[in-house]
């Protein structure tokens, strides 16, 4: 099934998947909501992120995991200052409803600083960006992963922690003014653990200086950090991007996404079970309330258009700035479908079978 493919309409996809989570016990509104939040990221090219997490996310519910219906809590609300727990539901609800409460402080108070612990997988973290650019507010995202640890420590040679997400999300226009904002969101491993997945299911390689095997060895195979093995049952590692600096930011989103949030770290030997928990903290900021709007602006478009003008270098077209490539991907996947490989689908159907539904009946 290696090298093969299907192409999907993001509309059929969105009904299959809010199926599934219906089907897993998700309400109706909880299954759309999380349904839209994998498509956009399949749209947005991070197909790492999206549809194909459902597996996962199916077989969290059935071990507990993953809680369905479960909102955010509020455990302090000092205005500026909010701390959130997750409930373990699903990141794709609490993390939305966490960047609400957020946003409407920094309207209230100019900035938030806000933490949300023990959510499920939080998905992209881009889109928590997106939430707080459209209301013209620069965001600061800092998460950890609390699963098994897929990613080597600088120097070492085995997986210690998580892909440890930071993502910088800055307006480049107003809300009465809009314009594609900056969103700078990247896993601090040279790859995100689901990029990996991805690319086992479709049979690819991936470049050298990406992974280690189970002995610590240089490796292309992205299966060693997919399934366990042979003989030994272990798994490999990614390696952080940037060597020490890479790691360096790996650390402080662990320490600040997780320990600050009271949501943990991970210190412990790996184990099997398919939940994935993040915590984060973020902070966001109104440029209005800081004084600074004008300059803002006027500062932010004579830098990029300084950027624009640099002439393309070999092998690139233009330049370009983080957030336009997903705008692209949004507007190309929209009209000619979304490609998923062959083994991605059948892994999404046998879900789908796991609560007792026919897929290619659902929709």
């Amino acid at each position: 099934m290696a090298g093969s493919s299907i192409t999907l309409d993001a509309a059929r996809l969105r009904s299959v998947l809010s199926k599934i989570f219906v089907a897993a016990g998700s309400s109706a509104q909880e299954a759309q909501q999380v349904a839209d939040n994998l498509v956009m990221a399949n749209l947005s090219g991070h197909d790492s992120h999206g549809a194909g997490m459902t597996p996962r996310y199916v077989d969290a519910v059935k071990e507990g995991g993953l809680k369905p219906n479960t909102g955010v809590k509020v455990t302090l609300d000092s205005g500026a200052l909010l701390a959130l727990d997750a409930q373990h539901g699903y990141g794709q609800v609490t993390g939305p409803q966490a960047m609400e409460l957020a946003m409407a402080r920094t309207r209230e108070h100019g900035s938030c600083i806000m933490t949300l612990a023990r959510s499920h997988h939080l998905g992209r973290i881009g889109h928590f960006a997106e939430m707080a650019a459209a209301q013209g507010f620069v965001s600061l995202h800092f998460v950890n992963v609390m699963s098994r640890p897929v990613v080597a420590p600088w120097g070492g040679g085995d997986g210690r922690f998580g892909t440890n997400p930071c993502c910088i999300g800055i307006p480049l226009g107003t809300p009465e003014k809009p314009r594609a904002p900056f969103i700078l969101d990247f896993a601090t491993s040279r790859a995100a653990q689901g990029k990996m997945r991805v690319a086992h299911n479709k049979g690819q390689p991936v470049p050298p200086g990406y992974l280690i095997d189970a002995q610590g060895r240089p490796t292309t195979d992205p299966g060693v950090v997919v399934v366990p093995q042979p003989p030994s049952g272990m798994f490999g590692a990614i390696l952080a991007f940037g060597e020490h600096k890479g790691y360096g930011m790996a650390i402080a989103c662990e320490l600040l996404g997780g320990a600050l949030s009271g949501g943990g770290t991970w210190h412990q030997p790996a184990n099997t079970a398919r939940a994935v928990h993040n915590s984060m903290l973020s902070v966001l900021i109104d440029p209005r309330r800081l004084g600074t709007q004008a300059a803002f602006e006027s500062e932010s478009a004579a830098f990029l258009e300084w950027l624009k003008k640099s002439p393309p270098g070999t092998g690139f077209d233009a330049v370009q700035i983080a957030g336009e490539p997903e705008l692209a991907a949004r507007a190309q996947r929209e009209r000619d479908g979304i490609v998923m490989d062959s083994q991605t689908w059948a892994e999404i159907v046998a879900a789908g079978a796991k609560v007792g539904l026919t897929v290619e009946d659902s929709a």
